[in-house]
């Protein structure tokens, strides 16, 4: 069953219609943040209560049986300044550093509720292609947090938290792959990143096109994740030695070889270059 509910902020009407009853208020918060710009977490929503008490994020909209096309009022403000988008996301913010968590066993990605909602974002989101795909290329997508950037540490200008030989592995791999960059954070926030860096108007690679938070979905796990590549933190500290994106790109090189991804293991890239280079 799907749910409609119209949201009332600033003056104006929001009609969101493409959630269903498994969705979650995460969910509806997303969508409310695609429609409105307002962050999940500057949200308040005004009379959805379960057992008269504000519903938590993880509670599924079906349980909150509302009626079609629902008002409902929200409180919250746009990050409008710069100064907010190029500070670190907040610390209850929704980036999860996919570091910290074991592997998790269950295969969470072929769930039937899971696949749904991959289908609705599939449906509903606009990706803005910047740049055209190129025949015959494969697809990279970089996570930009922990990735290619250390996004909580201060520093006077966005270069200083740069990962090292970010333009140089970006260079190497456009190569070979079209380039997607994604974080779960705002789209506000990439776009005024990627342009400190100079990563969206670098004249020796393109940007095929980014993706914010309303192209995630909210999963739910005991555990999470699959560790790829070390996470870059504290860049004060690890500037010198971080060697990461280096042996990445050269990664990235020798699987071009290969016809189908199919059979690796992105896990074991060490491992796989360590092999082939010694051959």
């Amino acid at each position: 069953m799907s749910v409609s509910v119209i949201i009332k902020w600033g003056g104006q009407e929001y009609s969101i219609s493409s959630l269903s009853e498994e969705d979650t208020v995460m969910d509806l918060k997303q969508s409310i943040k695609t429609l409105t710009g307002v962050l999940p977490e500057r949200q308040k929503l005004l009379g959805l209560k379960v057992k008269g008490k504000p519903a938590e994020d993880e509670v599924k909209l079906g349980s909150l049986k509302l009626k079609p096309n629902t008002k409902i009022m929200m409180m919250g403000t746009r990050e409008e300044s710069l100064e907010e988008v190029l500070a670190p996301p907040p610390e209850n913010d929704d980036v999860v550093n996919d570091f910290d968590i074991e592997e998790e066993v269950i295969e969470v990605e072929n769930r039937e509720e899971n696949l749904a909602k991959i289908a609705r974002r599939v449906k509903d989101y606009k990706v803005e292609e910047m740049n055209p795909p190129r025949e015959g290329k494969r697809l990279l997508v970089l996570d930009v947090d922990y990735t290619l950037f250390d996004h909580k540490s201060c520093a006077e200008t966005g270069q200083e938290l740069m990962r090292p030989y970010l333009h140089e592995f970006l260079t190497s791999a456009y190569e070979d792959y079209d380039i997607v960059i994604w974080s779960a954070t705002s789209m506000k926030w990439i776009d005024a990143k990627m342009k400190e860096l100079g990563v969206t108007d670098n004249p020796n690679y393109k940007i095929t096109f980014m993706l914010d938070s309303a192209a995630m979905i909210t999963v739910h796990t005991p555990k999470r994740g699959v560790v790829e590549i070390r996470p870059f933190m504290k860049a004060h500290l690890n500037r010198e030695k971080d060697r990461e994106l280096y042996k990445l790109a050269q990664y990235l090189k020798e699987i071009a070889k290969l016809e189908d991804f199919t059979g690796l293991n992105h896990k074991h890239w060490e491992r796989y270059l360590s092999k082939r280079q010694h051959h």
